[in-house]
């Protein structure tokens, strides 16, 4: 085979490595786009990084199959030949083989070494061991020699003799497991033999004739020894052990072996070691350990001459190195594992056995070195393992997997060639449809967009024009009509706002607003929007809200109403009795202060759910380093309670998707179109927070929810300050130090009445009963009944009536009613004014005003939900303004600037985005002006950048004097504030206003309020102009 067939082989093994990782792609690709849906929902809750990887990962499959692509029509201008795919086959076989010989080898290799490792941990273990009990032993018999040259040599007489010696060394045996005996040769010198002999009573002996030591015989008899011959000194044994007392009057330098050991040891000065023998009757291998015994202390660098010359004796332990390793190996439980030889390698060339022996059916040896602590003497351990190593069943299983995983791969690259062909069809398909379904996804934010504004667009004229004509003098019927077209105009608006607010969550276009509101005047806004229909079902509905929320937070108002206004407006369309109460705590609060509390213990008497089930899942409460907030951040928890028909169990888990009702019944019954609590919970995210509920069938429901805001207050303490434009701030001095009575049997309802009294400044007591009333010496300015206490305690109404007699001013008696027509005659029968009617529910605004007409004090008609105090300082605001409004649109024109003048503004319209140009071109006497976005030719975006690069020009010619003053009405620097003003609710975005340089976002149709919010921040009232 030549080269060229060698690199066209290559290139083939190639393709197919690169039509396998190929497929592998089209598989993923195939997968993602069948999930595109899910996947396309999903992407609107990701965050811009995790959009970053979806794109990435979108990419990924594209490339592949344009690689795939292009190589495939490189490859299939060669038709590939059959054999060529068995060559390749055959070499993939091959490939196999090697492959799982070569894990086999390795394998084997790696547990041969780790075999080997075994074996040198367990000798090593045994030798250290072996080691350390000789240390033992050896050490007790050094001590033994101090303990003879204190009491033997120095002291005189000697207070050790044999009898001595041989209880102490029986009774401490068992110190030295390892010794069969000890025994101590004193040192005598030649002219001292006669002596000595004399003094021990017999004569010294020595060695056999053959310089055996006696203990190398089995019996024999120390009187058949002969006396030691005539020598410079002698070192016969006078103590010894009752195992080998058979050695005494036996003198040890007789032996040459035994003498050179003594001589080595007194030398030393440390313990030395024999060779092995066998020991006397067990016939094993052992040892003889030597020490010198000195009759004075040595300094540690003494010569040999010197411990010679103070050398006194000789103490001689004997070992039996057969059953210490034999104990050593009992100790441990893998004894049976391996076999242990012990040899004294003194002389390499002739080893020495002293245990064990050589039958091993391993090849593997270990070598330990053992130190017995005689440098002259040298040992070693040999362990090898006692069986054969067992068959590598690990290497062979999985040497044989890899063989046929191998063999199976080739079986699948043969099947994917005939599988790619398909796969490549369906995969420019899906890409088709993946086409079409991203096409269809623009198409609908577009078609969300345009149908946004040509619905608001016409919407935004009825509506203007309602107003307009409300404004104009018509009779009450006209006027109902008028209010109901308009009431319904705005319903419609709602509705479209909903599905605009679903389109945007689901494309994640969806953003908060960061501004400062006041919570109690939204709830109060949101109680106003639904009094109406609670009164008309007699239905409470009541809002608390603890007094440690700041008076103002910042975070995004409109959707905390929305959400608010969704679960209250779920609750008056679902209960036909009882009671809907709204309360709204801080979340350190709910956690420290919340215990079981009775069911009927309720606004309305009725029994409720009980509400911590509410939130029993939230994250919040089970992580308790989350409960404590940030100091600049607040955490509030909102419960909306209802007394309705409840949700049933098996439906509250889909009761936040998006399109679903309770049930048909429910559905054909009140309407609705299923969005609103899908939306409430995306907010709800938004905001940081959870959401959850707890009902329960005939008893009623309890939504909660938390959010996390920003401290809007300046103060530290942030209790209750409302800010100055606020309608209670600006009445509660009319009210301050006045006291009121509430008469109310329901404490849960009492202190909601409380709540809202105290809002505008006045001090208020509490009595459950009208008889529990009595004079004070502070003077009561009203008296406060609730209409059940009023109507079922009319025996009672006298204590009322003397309690007026008791103070020189009457207080005002005001009835807490849910409906316009309660009965009051029993009033009058019992001498008691007919009390003034105060319709729930309460709100700071409604009871000022209602508190205004009873008392004669302030401006009657000042706070009517806020809407004329709005419409006055729009009009100081605007009064004498010249605003120019660009519409294309004549009816939005015309209401435009209709609400313009309405509050006293100059207005001059144009229609198209050019004239708007030329208008606000420096210099010129415009204030402010607003501008619609979506206009033929040119839209407002573009309008607006193209007047402030004007203006910027301008300002920079100014500034560098290439301008005259004179000529601009001496104004150095030109921007007129601009306000986007369009219908389209999805694109017409603050982020892209701020791009465009416009200088705020108004939405059609106008809103007094929104439109007073947004203009305040350009203009100053007259009074703050010309104070």
């Amino acid at each position: 085979m030549n080269l060229l067939h060698v690199v066209g082989f290559g290139l083939k093994v190639g393709h197919l490595l690169l039509m396998l990782c190929c497929w592998f792609l089209s598989l993923i690709s195939l997968n993602w786009l069948s999930n595109g849906k899910i996947m396309t929902t999903k992407n609107s809750l990701l965050g811009d990084g995790g959009k970053i990887w979806m794109k990435l990962w979108d990419q990924l499959p594209g490339c592949g199959s344009k690689i795939h692509h292009q190589y495939s029509q490189y490859i299939s201008l060669r038709r590939v030949r059959k054999n060529w795919w068995t060559k390749l086959l055959i070499t993939w076989i091959v490939f196999g083989i090697i492959t799982s010989l070569s894990v086999f080898w390795y394998m084997r290799s790696q547990a041969i070494e780790k075999r080997k490792e075994t074996l040198a941990s367990m000798c090593d273990e045994r030798a250290r061991m072996l080691q350390d009990q000789f240390n033992v032993s050896m050490n007790h018999i050094q001590a033994m020699s101090v303990i003879i040259s204190i009491f033997h040599h120095d002291k005189n007489p000697s207070a050790i003799d044999q009898r001595t010696f041989a209880r102490y060394t029986e009774k401490t045996s068992f110190e030295r497991p390892l010794t069969s005996g000890v025994a101590y040769a004193v040192r005598v010198l030649d002219a001292e033999r006669e002596q000595f002999e004399i003094q021990q009573g017999w004569t010294i002996k020595r060695m056999d004739k053959d310089e055996q030591t006696p203990v190398h015989e089995d019996e024999y008899d120390p009187e058949d020894l002969e006396p030691s011959p005539v020598q410079e000194e002698y070192a016969p044994v006078i103590f010894a052990q009752e195992t080998v007392a058979h050695v005494i009057s036996v003198d040890m330098l007789s032996g040459k072996e035994d003498r050179d050991n003594i001589l080595r040891a007194r030398e030393s000065g440390k313990g030395v070691l024999t060779a092995p023998f066998r020991l006397l009757k067990t016939n094993r291998l052992g040892v003889i350990l030597t020490f010198a015994v000195y009759r004075r202390d040595l300094p540690p660098n003494a010569t040999p001459a010197e411990r010679t010359q103070a050398s006194a004796g000789y103490l001689g332990g004997i070992f039996d190195i057969e059953s210490l390793v034999e104990k050593l190996l009992q100790q441990l439980a893998s004894k049976q594992t391996i076999l242990v030889n012990v040899f004294d390698t003194t002389d390499s060339s002739r080893p020495i056995s002293m245990y064990g022996s050589n039958a091993s059916s391993d090849g593997l040896l270990r070598v330990s070195a053992l130190n017995f602590g005689d440098p002259f003497r040298k040992h070693e351990m040999h362990c090898r393992f006692k069986y054969k190593p067992p068959w590598p069943w690990v290497a062979i299983t999985t040497s044989v997997f890899i063989l046929i995983i191998s063999l199976l791969a080739a079986e699948i690259f043969h099947a994917t060639l005939n599988r790619i062909a398909k796969v490549e069809d369906d995969y420019h398909k899906m890409m088709g449809l993946k086409k079409r379904a991203e096409a269809a996804d623009i198409a609908k934010s577009q078609f969300l967009a345009t149908v946004s504004h040509e619905i608001r667009t016409p919407m935004n004229g009825v509506l203007g024009m309602l107003q307009m004509l409300m404004d104009t003098h018509l009779d009450e019927t006209q006027q109902d009509y008028v209010r109901t077209a308009r009431e319904s105009g705005k319903a419609l608006v709602s509705l479209i706002n909903e599905v605009l607010d679903l389109a945007k969550i689901e494309s994640g276009k969806l953003e908060l607003e960061a501004v400062s509101f006041n919570l109690r005047a939204i709830l109060d806004d949101v109680l106003s929007l639904f009094s109406g229909k609670s009164q008309d079902k007699k239905v409470e509905l009541a809002v608390y809200v603890s007094s440690k929320i700041p008076a103002m937070l910042v975070g995004d108002p409109g959707r905390f109403r929305q959400i608010v206004t969704n679960l209250v407006g779920n609750s008056i369309k679902f209960t036909d009795k009882g009671h809907i109460f709204v309360t709204v705590h801080l979340v350190e609060e709910v956690a420290e202060m919340e215990v079981e509390r009775d069911p009927t213990s309720s606004l309305s008497g009725l029994c409720v759910v009980d509400r911590r089930q509410s939130w029993a899942d939230f994250k919040i409460f089970k992580e308790t380093s989350t409960i404590t907030s940030l100091a600049d951040q607040v955490s509030i928890i909102v419960s909306v309670e209802d007394t309705g028909q409840g949700i049933p169990h098996e439906a509250q888990a889909r009761v936040f998707n998006p399109f679903i009702q309770v049930g048909p019944s429910i559905t054909r019954t009140h309407g609705g179109t299923g969005i609103g609590l899908s939306i409430s919970k995306c907010l709800v995210h938004l905001m940081r927070g959870e959401i959850g509920l707890s009902s329960s069938p005939g008893i009623g429901s309890t939504f909660t929810f938390t959010a996390v805001f920003t401290n809007g207050c300046s103060d530290s303490n942030g209790e209750i300050a409302l800010p100055a434009d606020h309608p209670s701030n600006t009445i509660s001095s009319e009210f301050q130090g006045m006291k009121a009575l509430v008469v109310d049997p329901n404490p849960v309802r009492a202190k909601i009445s409380r709540y809202h009294i105290e809002r505008l400044g006045i001090h208020v007591e509490v009595v459950p009963r009208i008889s529990l009333v009595s004079s004070s010496s502070t003077p009561v300015n009203m008296v406060f009944v609730e209409e059940d206490v009023w109507d079922n305690q009319l025996d009672a109404l006298v204590a009322l009536n003397e309690l007026r007699k008791d103070y020189e001013v009457s207080p005002k008696t005001l009835l807490l009613s849910n409906s316009s027509s309660s009965n009051r005659a029993g009033a009058s029968a019992s001498g008691v004014p007919t009390p003034f009617v105060v319709m729930k529910p309460l709100r700071a605004s409604m009871l000022a005003a209602s508190l205004q007409r009873v008392m004669g004090v302030g401006n009657r008609g000042k706070h009517r939900n806020g809407e004329l105090l709005h419409t006055l300082s729009l009009s100081s605001l605007l009064h004498g303004r010249k605003v120019l409004v660009v519409d294309d649109n004549l009816v939005n024109l015309r209401v435009a600037a209709g609400a313009l003048k309405k509050y006293g503004a100059d207005v001059v319209h144009v229609e198209r985005g050019k004239d708007a140009i030329s208008k606000l071109t420096p210099p010129h006497t415009f204030d402010a002006c607003f501008m619609d976005i979506q206009m033929p030719e040119m839209d407002g975006f573009e309008a607006t950048r193209r007047i402030r690069k004007i203006e910027s020009a301008i300002n920079n010619g100014l500034q560098s004097g290439e301008l005259s003053m004179e000529d601009y009405c001496n104004v150095s620097n030109w921007h007129v504030p601009i306000l986007a003003m369009t219908a389209d609710v999805i694109q017409a975005t603050n982020e892209k206003c701020l791009e465009s340089d416009m200088d705020g976002y108004v939405s059609k149709p106008f809103e007094a309020e929104q439109l007073y919010w947004e203009i305040s921040r350009f203009f100053q009232t007259a009074t703050d102009e010309h104070p």
